[in-house]
């Protein structure tokens, strides 16, 4: 008796019984779509997803040369100056690299193909044990994986896909969309601060004095940099708030949005965020640690 595969669509539903010859597919399909620059990384070609980092970049780009070319600069407080070009310089390249990493990071994709009689047997599944397949990739469908329409291939834990990183949100990439929010909420705040204290500083003062712009360009570059620095601070707290609360609870924004029914062992809190973070050290708030290996060890993080 072999092992019976059974297709699951998005929705979890079991449809019908495949024999696994169909599950064969070739890599260079999985290679060419989701790796760029010799395969080093990992990188969606997909062009609302690129449109949008891109837009993402330029964004902050714009707030750079807003608060230290119109802001800091010419500001007559060198002490002022000097610590807040620091705080947002730092911010800024904390943002950045977490953006980068999460954009260029593999979430958890489910090798596709994997689902072969060899592979089965490898993977030490019993004969006659049921194996849950995605017909759309043709892969072995681990709990609390789903399938991704754009990076075409399930991802393990998926939270969600996000067009401002390219990338989906999953078991291997979530710390550093956590910290993507993070500090682009926190460099958010800190322009809204810098951007309302140099207005006023100009409405008390000389406006020739106080900027190196004109007065009218000066109105028009803190007024955008105040409506751009309240846009992505609201939005980014919420997703920051939303990915804190789907960690803390052991559940997806899928499982959420689904009301899917926990099929695993929830983890504590804390071992979740462990799970997702690593043990508590100043390297919980570095974009530039090291992916945590997947490994049974962690209840819901395993290869497959």
């Amino acid at each position: 008796m072999g092992h019976q595969y059974l297709d699951m669509d998005m929705e979890g539903a079991y449809k019908r019984t495949v024999p696994h010859e169909k599950s064969v597919m070739s890599n260079k399909i999985e290679d060419a779509h989701n790796k760029c620059w010799d395969g080093k990384y990992w990188c969606v070609k997909d062009i609302c997803g690129i449109v949008c980092a891109v837009i993402t970049w330029m964004l902050i780009s714009y707030a750079e040369f807003v608060v230290v070319r119109v802001i800091l600069v010419p500001n007559p407080s060198l002490p002022f100056a000097v610590i807040n070009m620091v705080i947002f310089q730092m911010l800024a390249v904390l943002a950045v690299s977490s953006h980068l990493r999460t954009m260029l990071t593999d979430p958890g994709a489910v090798p596709r193909g994997n689902a072969t009689k060899e592979n089965i047997e490898r993977m030490g599944f019993e004969e006659g044990e049921v194996i849950y397949k995605c017909p759309k990739c043709c892969s072995i469908k681990p709990s609390r994986a789903h399938h991704c329409s754009v990076c075409q291939r399930c991802i393990k834990k998926m939270d969600h896909h996000c067009p401002w990183v390219n990338n989906c949100v999953g078991e291997q990439n979530q710390k550093f969309f956590v910290l993507f929010t993070f500090y682009i909420a926190l460099i958010s705040y800190h322009s809204l601060f810098l951007g309302v204290h140099h207005l006023f500083t100009c409405l008390q003062a000389d406006w020739k004095k106080c900027s190196d712009f004109s007065p009218p360009a000066t109105v028009v570059f803190i007024l955008f940099l105040l409506f751009e620095g309240l846009l992505f601070a609201l939005f980014t707290s919420i997703m920051f708030g939303t990915q804190v609360s789907a960690i803390w609870y052991d559940e997806t924004g899928i499982e959420a949005l689904k009301k899917e029914e926990a099929r695993w062992v929830k983890r504590s809190r804390w071992k979740s965020f462990q799970a997702v973070f690593g043990r508590f050290s100043i390297a919980w708030f570095s974009p530039f640690t090291q992916i945590r290996v997947p490994s049974k060890e962690h209840g819901y993080m395993f290869s497959v």
